[in-house]
């Protein structure tokens, strides 16, 4: 070997062609890089974040659900009430009807058989409920309905297109 080479780390080659030694220096090794920041404990809280948003939330819908349960329940009870209170004063004008229709009647007996009875509309002694309604429906004038507006040609039903199956 030849001393101006001197001794060096590494693998050492023959040359073929010369007779001297070259020396191959081994590979560096590599230096770590430096490590960046890590975004693992960036990522720890945002996940914690957001899992107790989402418990806050289930909790709110909750509290929610429960609120309307009872506003519902609430209403129920008011509803059943109320339709109890409306079959009752149906009940009492059903009543009240029967009653004026039987004195009616009594006062119309009553009456002598010469004297001949003011113009009334006809009342049908049979059936009670037709003086109830004769007698709720007196007050109020009947409604009329709006005339029916004419066929347009479209509206026509063409006997031609009629499919006849069998």
């Amino acid at each position: 070997m030849p001393a101006a080479l001197g001794r060096r780390s590494g693998s050492q080659l023959l040359s073929w062609t010369q007779d001297t030694v070259v020396a191959i220096p081994q590979a560096l090794p590599v230096p770590k890089p430096k490590r960046k920041h890590s975004l693992l404990p960036i990522l720890i809280v945002l996940f914690l974040f957001s899992y107790g948003l989402m418990c806050m939330l289930a909790v709110e819908q909750d509290r929610t659900i429960a609120a309307q349960r009872f506003l519902i329940r609430s209403l129920l009870g008011d509803s059943s009430e109320l339709s109890n209170l409306k079959g009752k004063l149906i009940q009492k004008q059903y009543a009240d009807a029967q009653a004026q229709a039987k004195a009616g009647r009594r006062s119309q007996a009553q009456t002598p058989l010469t004297q001949v009875p003011s113009t009334q509309a006809p009342t049908t002694q049979d059936n009670p409920r037709g003086n109830a309604q004769s007698s709720h429906n007196a007050g109020k004038p009947r409604k009329t309905l709006p005339p029916k507006p004419p066929l347009g040609i479209s509206d026509v039903v063409d006997g031609r297109r009629i499919v006849e199956t069998i």
